[in-house]
């Protein structure tokens, strides 16, 4: 997939480069090395100068691939974590003293995104406490958490997925370098494994092509996702479509662009281990990962 930055067409190759040029801008770090061929196709276009730094074209271009917003799906229960979460939604709990939901807003905020929505359900007071280190945060409510799955909690939020990464709100995401300031394309993140009996995409040629629970030669998917802005538009239209229809309340939110519409969309998988992030399911997974629950 292509996008266009200032009547640009990049390729992979040639965005990450740029990416990298621009973080070495922001952040004073030496320029790094890029293919030849890369760096005199940029300088042609005037994304580079004479000295191999980005220019104010340069970081024009990648303006298309910017995140702009970041959405949290907070509505479920988490009824595997009882007894803890009869009265704190599941990611208000603390992990080591830290909120598990503002861990991953904190690294939200480094990547350069303020627009953040999360979408509350269950115990909805008791997700206002976040305004006091996240005055702009906005509230999205779910009035059906209860009675469909988690789906009902991507069509209330369906207008501000693009340009987005979308957080299942349980994980403890230990590499904060996943979330960067651009995307290339809309993707999932995951660990190629032989085998899982957990969430996994089925990837051909680096696309996400099927999700399922349970599979093999396949990617172990977390809930971390990133949408485009003709994707996300898309993938409202596509929410809202199967939402309507009886049989589509009581699906998760990804099946609609993976299993009911995979011709609509070109989702790439985005390779991560399991040293980068874990989903806290379990009242004994919170022991293993804090021992402070422990009692």
């Amino acid at each position: 997939m292509e996008w266009k930055g200032n009547g640009i067409i990049m390729d992979k190759q040639q965005f990450d480069a740029l990416v990298a040029l621009e973080e070495a801008k922001r952040t004073g770090t030496a320029l790094p090395e890029a293919p030849a061929e890369v760096t005199a196709w940029l300088q042609e276009r005037g994304c580079v100068d004479g000295k191999g730094a980005i220019t104010s074209a340069g970081v024009e271009a990648l303006e298309p691939y910017r995140a702009k917003r970041a959405v949290f799906f907070a509505a479920g229960f988490g009824s595997r974590l009882v007894p803890i979460t009869l009265n704190t939604p599941k990611p208000m709990i603390r992990v080591h003293g830290v909120r598990i939901i503002q861990r991953l807003i904190d690294v939200v905020r480094a990547a350069g995104i303020t627009e953040i929505y999360v979408v509350r359900g269950y115990l909805p007071r008791e997700f206002e406490v976040l305004k006091l280190e996240n005055p702009d945060i906005r509230f999205i409510d779910n009035p059906l958490y209860d009675s469909t799955n988690n789906i009902s909690s991507a069509v209330a939020a369906a207008d501000f997925m693009r340009d987005a990464y979308v957080f299942e709100s349980d994980l403890l995401l230990r590499n904060p370098g996943l979330i960067t300031r651009y995307q290339y394309a809309t993707n999932y993140i995951g660990v190629p494994v032989e085998h899982t009996d957990d969430w996994c995409l089925t990837v051909e040629n680096g696309r996400a092509t099927h999700i399922a629970k349970g599979g093999d030669d396949c990617y172990h998917m977390f809930g971390i996702s990133y949408w485009t802005d003709a994707d996300g538009r898309r993938l409202a239209d596509r929410l809202r479509t199967v939402f309507e229809r009886e049989d589509g309340k009581q699906i998760f939110w990804d099946d609609v662009a993976l299993n009911w519409y995979p011709d609509d969309f070109s989702v790439q998988a985005r390779e991560c281990t399991f040293d980068d992030v874990c989903e806290i399911d379990t009242f004994a997974e919170l022991q293993d990962i804090d021992d402070s629950y422990r009692c």
